[in-house]
């Protein structure tokens, strides 16, 4: 295992955090702060309980996923794109580095850049929102494999992405509507019956419901559900970086 290697990508990228911490830090946060204002504070006043737990409380483990889930994606994909828009990737291909040291430093930085930002947003929705963490050992796991999980599906975007539009098609058009749908704000025992059916094939679905057993103990899908969907999903993530580097898919030409 060349060390030296995973921590010159992994240091590089942590750099580029800090080098854009409006872009990277405070945007996010700002924008989650807007949806504790305005849903926690304002209207979630007005809302019942779910569950037994005020409604600012119960929507803060979806909009901390919401946050997650986006910058995974755009600090993965983005970290990968940029040495092929510049041409550098062919220098990455043919240093002493092997596929899986290069994904474990892209990755490995994307996932701790979502973890940082991840603890600051739950740091900040103290000031807006009081709340409890149950069982912050799982609440930390899973906010470490859902990071790691889609900072690899946000490397297969960066790889599989040709423009920088594209790079923003999947998070916005599929990844948002899927949290969004997925139990953000509210639960989907409050749906009908055939809603909830069809919500269930919605991934992010089980990823929200775990993160939210994690804080009040209280979930639309039993924990063992949601953790065994998102190894499957990480699993997924793993094959299919496998095969892009096996076949050079977007990599060699």
């Amino acid at each position: 295992m060349n060390l030296y290697g995973i921590r010159a990508i992994y240091n590089f990228e942590m750099a580029r955090m800090r080098r854009t911490l409006m872009q990277s830090v405070l945007s996010p946060v700002i924008s989650t702060c807007l949806y504790f204002v305005v849903f926690g504070s304002a209207i979630g006043s007005r809302m019942g309980d779910i569950d037994n737990i005020a409604y600012g409380a119960y929507i803060i483990p979806g909009l901390v996923m919401l946050s997650l889930l986006m910058q995974s994606i755009s600090n993965a994909s983005f970290g990968i794109y940029m040495p092929k828009f510049s041409g550098t990737i062919y220098e990455v291909l043919s240093a002493p580095v092997s596929y899986v040291e290069v994904v474990l430093g892209y990755v490995g930085a994307a996932a701790t850049k979502s973890v940082i930002l991840g603890l600051i947003i739950l740091a900040t929705a103290k000031f807006f929102v009081d709340y409890d963490v149950l069982h912050p050992f799982w609440m930390f796991s899973f906010l470490v494999l859902t990071s790691v999980t889609f900072s690899l599906f946000g490397f297969i975007i960066g790889i599989w992405a040709d423009g920088f539009e594209k790079l923003q098609i999947v998070p916005m058009m599929i990844v948002t509507p899927l949290v969004f749908l997925g139990g953000t704000f509210y639960s989907i025992d409050m749906l009908p019956e055939i809603w909830q059916t069809i919500s269930l094939f919605n991934p992010v679905v089980y990823l929200i419901s775990g993160f939210r057993w994690a804080f009040y103990g209280v979930s639309d899908v039993h924990i063992a559900i949601s953790v065994g969907m998102t190894l499957v999903f990480l699993t997924a993530c793993m094959a299919g970086i496998w095969w892009i580097f096996k076949t050079g898919y977007r990599l060699r030409s």
